[in-house]
């Protein structure tokens, strides 16, 4: 393992001897990996491009970010940056670093956009393939991550697109057998299995300290990290809840399409943006934070509420004020 990670850092320290140049394209194919860039990408497909292909790019987000967060603490790998003073920390991450989560993401959801656009598919496939190697490459550039965390994210991601592309169908149409309160049972089962799962994870990291060898190197860049957390557990959880309740709620009222004119459809994102935002960022200024089920179990509130305001809240009150055609029942 030791030689892994100083062959690791090796590679980084070559890497980012390319040149200063490189900084500011590497942080902008990182923010095209991002989970908040995802995250009001997510809203404008749905709402205003294809219900569809919105609804399956809102499941892959929650499904590989909670599995990022359970892996992370599982393995506890740490980030280059802390490890050695000579790679040069272009960017702060307070996780553990393996896998890397903008890699897994990159993989399995630039890949399913590509999945849902069947004209210039062959196009389409290589544009994602690419920017998830681009995506990866820039973790490298900024010394967040060692190549073996990019690859397993590569690998994790891509094993993601392939069972959503080869099991949503027939689970969708299992799911569609079921009342409205067996289908948010299910939803609600799945998330606390997900809480279970990063909770156990973490268990190994009971009274977790970060390393004293490691902290200079990290307060370099920024805070002291705190790897330890199980904050986004609760969050991808509590997230894919609200997604799958919202979902099972607009399905029983004859769904949500997103055709209608240019105008509209804007008018349907900065509305439905601002409702987000009012969810994510508003109750998070006010609610309390911490590692304390008081703490978590708001947050999985308050990520439930963003998750169903997405799905169903938003396209009810575009419905409301005639933003969207309302379908016929």
């Amino acid at each position: 393992m030791d030689s892994l990670i100083q062959n690791g850092i090796d590679w980084i320290i070559a890497i980012q001897s390319l040149g200063s140049w490189l900084e500011l394209p590497m942080k902008f194919f990182t923010f095209l990996g991002n989970e908040n860039f995802f995250f009001l990408v997510l809203p404008l497909v749905y709402w205003s491009v294809d219900a569809g292909l919105g609804l399956r790019v809102a499941f892959v987000l929650a499904t590989s970010d909670g599995l990022k967060c359970i892996l992370k603490l599982l393995f506890a790998g740490p980030r280059p940056y802390w490890i050695s003073s000579q790679v040069q920390a272009l960017s702060v991450e307070s996780s553990f670093g393996v896998p890397s989560g903008h890699a897994q993401n990159s993989a399995a959801l630039w890949g399913l956009m590509a999945s849902g656009l069947p004209a210039h598919r062959r196009w389409a496939w290589i544009t994602a393939f690419t920017l998830a190697i681009l995506i990866g490459f820039s973790r490298l550039f900024l010394g967040v991550h060692f190549v073996h965390d990019v690859i397993a994210g590569w690998l994790i991601g891509y094993a993601i697109l392939f069972a959503f592309l080869r099991f949503w169908d027939p689970v969708a149409a299992w799911l569609k057998m079921k009342t409205i309160g067996q289908q948010a049972m299910i939803a609600f089962l799945v998330s606390l299995f997900m809480i279970a799962l990063g909770i156990l994870s973490s268990i190994h990291l009971d009274n977790y300290v970060f390393p004293a060898a490691w902290t200079e190197n990290a307060l370099r860049s920024g805070p002291l990290p705190e790897p330890a957390s199980i904050q986004v557990v609760f969050t991808s959880a509590g997230s894919l809840f609200g997604l799958a309740v919202g979902a099972a709620w607009i399905a029983s009222r004859g769904g949500y399409q997103t055709e209608g004119p240019v105008a509209k459809r804007a008018l349907r994102y900065v509305i439905g943006l601002i409702g987000v935002m009012i969810l994510w960022e508003g109750l998070g200024a006010v609610l309390p934070r911490g590692e304390t089920w008081v703490p978590l179990i708001l947050r999985y509130i308050r990520y439930t509420l963003v998750g169903f305001w997405i799905t169903a809240g938003a396209p009810w009150l575009f419905f409301h004020f005639k933003l969207a055609r309302k379908p016929n029942m």
